[in-house]
C-alpha cells in the first residue's frame, strides 16, 4: 500500500507562455486505481511514472491566460495534465466542457473515463441481454456503481458486490440494484451468490479480482461473458496469490473472458458522452462524488480509493 511519504510535493514557479500555449489553473484533480500499478516502475499498458515525475491523472481546470485562438480566458477543459496546480498546453488533447449537461467535476467521473468505462466496457464486452443476471464486483465505485444502473436500463438483473453496509443499501436503495452483499462481512462467496442468483450468473464485470472473482465463476451460465476491468484486490500484494484456474469453468460453460482498457474506445467517446448526458437528464442514472478538500491531500485520496473508502467518484477539489 503507498504512503503519504511517497509522494513529494514540489513548488516550481510558472512557466511563461510561448505562442500558441495557454495557463491552466487545475479546478479537480481525479483519483483512480489504475494510479497504483502506474508506479510499480514496471510498463504494462502505458508507461511508469518514474520516481520524481508528475504523477499521471485526469484533470479539469480553467484557461487564465490564452495566446491559443481556440481557448478564450475562462473556459473549462478537461485533460490529463496530472497532479499540478497550474501547466501549460498547446490546446491538443483538451476538451472544453458542456457545463449544460453535467457540473465540471462530472467530465472526471460520469461523464468522463470511468463512465467510458461502464459504458463501453460493459455493453460492448459483456453484450447484455434482457432478463441475463448481471454481477458487479466493486459495485459503488466510479465505474462498478455506473455499470449495474446501465443494467437495470438494459432489461437486467444487476446483483452487486461491495465493501459495507452503508454502500450496500446506497446501490439498492437508490441506483435500483436488485440485490447485493457486503464481501468484508460474508464468509461463504459462493453460497452467497448462489442466493442471489438463482438462475446462475451471465455476465460479469470484474473490478476487483482475487477470491471474490473466483467465487464467481463455478456459477457461471453457458456462454457467459466477463469483462476484465480492473484487478484492486491485488495491486498492492507483494506476490501473486494462490488461487482457482479459471480456464476449465471458461471451457465447460463456453464463456468469454475479455481485459480491456478504456482507450481502445477512444473514438467512440462521443457516442459514450452523448448516451451517458441522456441517461443523467432522464433520471436513469444517478451517481455520488467523494471529494477531499486541497491539493495536498492527493496522496491521501489516492490511498483511500485502494481501501475503499470512497462511495461513486474519488476527486480532489482545489479552490
Amino acid at each position: 500500500m503507498p504512503k503519504e511519504s511517497d509522494f513529494r510535493l514540489i513548488e516550481a514557479p510558472l512557466p511563461a507562455l510561448t505562442g500558441g500555449q495557454l495557463l491552466l489553473r487545475t479546478l479537480f484533480l481525479s483519483v483512480d486505481p489504475y494510479m497504483r500499478g502506474r508506479m510499480t516502475g514496471i510498463r504494462t499498458y502505458a508507461d511508469p511514472v518514474e520516481i520524481g515525475q508528475v504523477m499521471v491523472g485526469g484533470t479539469v481546470g480553467e484557461v487564465i491566460e490564452s495566446a491559443n485562438s481556440q481557448f478564450r480566458l475562462g473556459d473549462l477543459v478537461a485533460g490529463y495534465w496530472g497532479w499540478q496546480e497550474f501547466a501549460t498546453s498547446d490546446g491538443k488533447g483538451l476538451q472544453k466542457l458542456d457545463t449544460t449537461i453535467g457540473p465540471p467535476s462530472a467530465a472526471l467521473g460520469v461523464l468522463g473515463m470511468p463512465g467510458m468505462t461502464a459504458y463501453f466496457g460493459f455493453l460492448d464486452i459483456c453484450a447484455p441481454k434482457p432478463g441475463e443476471t448481471v454481477v458487479v464486483s466493486g459495485a459503488a465505485g466510479a465505474v462498478g456503481s455506473l455499470v449495474g444502473q446501465i443494467a437495470k436500463i438494459k432489461g437486467c438483473r444487476a446483483v452487486g458486490i461491495a465493501g459495507s453496509d452503508d454502500k450496500i443499501s446506497w446501490i439498492i436503495r437508490e441506483l435500483g440494484f436488485d440485490a447485493a452483499f457486503n464481501y468484508k462481512t460474508t464468509t461463504d462467496y459462493v453460497e452467497r451468490l448462489r442466493e442471489l442468483c438463482p438462475q446462475g450468473i451471465d455476465c460479469y464485470f470484474d473490478n476487483v479480482g482475487g477470491a471474490i472473482t473466483d467465487a464467481v465463476l463455478p456459477l457461471l451460465n453457458v456462454r457467459a461473458r466477463i469483462a476484465i476491468c480492473g484487478q484492486i484486490s491485488q495491486y498492492n500484494t507483494s506476490k501473486p496469490e494462490p488461487g482457482v484456474r479459471p480456464y476449465s469453468y471458461l471451457l465447460t460453460k463456453q464463456a468469454r473472458a475479455e481485459g480491456f482498457i478504456v482507450i481502445q474506445f477512444a473514438a467512440r467517446f462521443p457516442e459514450g458522452v452523448a448516451q451517458m448526458a441522456e441517461w443523467l437528464k432522464q433520471g436513469k442514472l444517478k451517481y455520488r462524488e467523494t471529494v477531499m478538500e486541497g491539493f495536498a491531500t492527493m496522496p491521501r485520496a489516492l490511498i483511500g480509493v485502494l481501501r475503499g473508502d470512497n462511495t461513486g467518484k474519488m476527486i480532489v477539489a482545489i479552490r
